[in-house]
């Protein structure tokens, strides 16, 4: 009789204890202001200026909760999410890939692929894939480290590629901005791209320039992500609002997203136009 007693009482302070973690996680959440983490200096995406489709979309979902935005801005490297959402210095961050366990995943309000840009009319015109002959010998800008590198790798396009660095602080240098300039100097004949990144340059070059999505490739690790907005894991209440915010303002957040030059996919992998 006494071991039950003792045991239904530790149970019941058990679960006293761990609802009130998990309001005292919730009562984090910051309902007076949009409390987002983000990168000071990572365009397309974010910057202190305000000017990234991360920016914009913040202000669209804050004017939703009819409260103000504020940052805590730190580098978006190792240590990102536990300096910010972790800390609580922040409630939400505004784009993480779905499936990564570093933070709680909103359903997402964007999907898009690693993507192709090379110049129109310099003989890759209809290009849909790396296993293209005409990439054969070319030189071709990646990202050192991402998912494309292994498809190029299978594809023996390697040897001639120049790579840029992944790991920077992007306040100073941008390789992708970069990688562009130098397929417009002729420097690369291809670049490969995060799709927001390559579509966002690529739109802004000096000359016509073809944005490819990587999704018929037949090898190696896929290449389209969805992304949503992270949150903290014990933070339910929040997660669910803002998945009706995404439901509610999806074709805003799209239109904000096309107009930086984002290709956008559905799950069939065809591509949104609107």
């Amino acid at each position: 009789m006494w071991r039950t007693l003792f045991a239904a009482a530790g149970a019941l302070a058990m679960s006293a204890f761990a609802a009130t973690a998990q309001q005292e996680t919730s009562n984090l959440v910051d309902k007076t202001t949009l409390r987002v983490c983000s990168d000071p200096g990572n365009l397309p995406l974010s910057n202190m200026a305000g000017e990234g489709y991360e920016n914009k979309i913040a202000e669209l979902i804050a004017k939703e909760l009819d409260v103000p935005v504020g940052y805590t801005w730190f580098p978006q490297a190792t240590g990102f999410v536990r300096q910010t959402l972790r800390a609580g210095r922040c409630d939400i961050i505004m784009g993480f890939v779905q499936g990564d366990e570093l933070v709680q995943n909103t359903n997402h309000y964007l999907r898009s692929a690693y993507v192709i840009v090379f110049k129109k009319d310099t003989g890759l015109d209809g290009l849909v894939n790396l296993d293209d002959e005409r990439l054969k010998g070319k030189k071709i800008g990646i990202i050192a480290g991402a998912p494309p590198a292994d498809v190029m790798a299978i594809n023996g396009l390697i040897g001639n590629s120049r790579p840029y660095a992944l790991v920077i602080d992007r306040r100073f240098e941008s390789p992708s901005e970069q990688m562009i300039k130098d397929l417009e100097k002729g420097e690369i004949e291809a670049a490969i791209l995060w799709g927001p990144i390559g579509g966002y340059y690529a739109k802004r070059a000096s000359v016509a320039m073809t944005v490819q999505p990587l999704v018929n490739e037949t090898k190696g690790p896929r290449q389209a992500y969805r992304i949503t907005f992270g949150v903290r894991p014990n933070d339910q209440d929040w997660k669910r609002e803002l998945n009706k915010l995404i439901s509610k303002n999806q074709k805003q957040i799209n239109a904000i997203l096309l107009e930086y030059g984002v290709p956008l996919l559905d799950e069939q992998d065809a591509i949104i136009t609107q």
